[in-house]
């Protein structure tokens, strides 16, 4: 964050340290517009997550340059879109002709990690520096998905909602030597309960911003496909129309079932390896769709969990509210021109991104990163993968990209 402090510096821009820990300061900074729409905010994270357990080509934090990519962990999420943010907000300033509206960068340090230190810590500890603010713009959309020999550039709009979840389950305990095949222990428990989730779709949801998405992405595709994916906003006939797809209906998934992934798995210790644990606990990576609540989440778990199952919310962070789709007009429009072959549509995230904090202030967040991608490059499987990457060009594109909504977004229609 230092780096950027100066490089803001450099260019005249004071960039202001606001902190709940002293190490770990994010940064707001301000360019003056004409005062003819509501201050634009820009915002991003600087922090990634780990590269623990995974074999990389290149080196995970060298940020270097091979075969036309730029490696390294964060390259997509998001390093490389604060690139794009900082370069285009520096180039309106040092270039011109000043923006409609005042510009705001909001860099932040912890949207990994949920946002305590980051966005949440700033909308609820310094409100104030985004009074007027309507519309930002972040993550996570503007990447380039190839399907039906079409080419779409989905526009976030919309997330769905973080639910952590632990589930402890109880059984027998007692001497490792002396326990029975058949006996109801806790990890034998928690074990059928994840190889259920793991076989188990949750009800289906017919979201309107997900109707909005497979609606608009829908009528892009030849009459087959239009009608492969119609069928997936009746309900009764998602889970089917879901199975024929197979993986080309994968991204399609959770946008339409809330879902809940093992991630953490416990029982007993090291140091007792004789004894069968009469408890196991597993915690579970709740994504809620919108207009939902964790109730909902925890209904629809415990018959896959099993009737013994305790769970606990131990987080729900509700999201957004129903999107605001004034700016959107206006953020296709530059895409249309950059790049006329790909066809704009509204995105429902299936992971969740600083939107929501902000939300709580009224403004509404679009994911607009564009980075027009190759055919054969996998952005949703290289995210938080080894080897992630992104296009020397799709940085550049992105930059300019923004730099041409920074010179028009008062003209936004409803």
């Amino acid at each position: 964050m230092g780096y950027l402090a100066a490089l803001l510096g450099a260019h005249g821009v004071e960039a202001t340290p606001l902190a709940r820990d002293a190490d770990r300061p994010n940064l707001l900074a301000r360019i003056l517009g004409r005062g003819e729409a509501p201050p634009l905010l820009l915002t991003g994270h600087v922090d990634v997550v780990t590269t623990a357990g995974q074999g990389w080509r290149h080196p995970p934090f060298g940020a270097e340059e091979h075969d036309g990519f730029v490696w390294g962990r964060g390259a997509l999420d998001m390093k490389g879109g604060v690139a794009m943010l900082v370069a285009a907000f520096l180039r309106r300033h040092v270039e011109g002709p000043p923006p409609p509206g005042d510009v705001m960068l909001c860099l932040v340090v912890d949207e990994e990690a949920g946002g305590d230190a980051g966005a949440r810590f700033l909308v609820e500890a310094h409100a104030e520096r985004f009074a007027g603010v309507r519309y930002a713009i972040g993550e996570f959309g503007g990447f380039t998905v190839h399907l039906g020999g079409r080419r779409f550039t989905p526009i976030q709009v919309a997330e769905k909602q973080p639910c952590r979840l632990a589930v402890t389950f109880r059984g027998a305990g007692g001497h490792g030597a002396l326990a029975r095949a058949g006996s109801e222990s806790a990890a034998a428990r928690l074990a059928r309960a994840v190889l259920r989730l793991e076989r188990s779709r949750l009800p289906v949801h017919v979201t309107d911003p997900a109707r909005r998405m497979i609606g608009a992405v829908a009528d892009a595709l030849p009459v087959p496909s239009r009608l492969a994916l119609r069928a997936l906003l009746v309900p009764a006939l998602t889970d089917r129309a879901l199975d024929l797809l197979g993986p080309r209906g994968a991204a399609f998934d959770p946008l339409l079932h809330h879902t809940a992934t093992p991630t953490v798995l416990a029982a007993g210790a090291m140091e007792s390896i004789n004894v069968v644990p009469s408890e196991a606990t597993l915690w579970l990576d709740g994504r809620v769709l919108p207009g939902f609540g964790a109730e909902d989440l925890v209904r629809e778990l415990h018959p896959v969990l099993g009737a013994s199952a305790d769970v606990e919310v131990l987080r729900f962070d509700p999201g957004p509210p129903a999107p605001d789709m004034g700016l959107f007009g206006c953020l296709t429009a530059v895409l249309s021109e950059m790049h006329p072959e790909t066809t704009p549509v509204p995105l429902l995230l299936a992971a969740s991104t600083d939107a929501r904090h902000f939300a709580r202030l009224g403004i509404q967040t679009y994911g607009f990163l564009p980075m027009p991608l190759p055919p054969d490059f996998d952005f949703s499987a290289t995210i938080h993968a080894a080897d992630e990457r992104v296009p020397v060009g799709a940085v550049e594109f992105g930059a300019e990209a923004l730099d041409r909504l920074l010179g028009r977004f008062g003209a936004e229609s409803p």
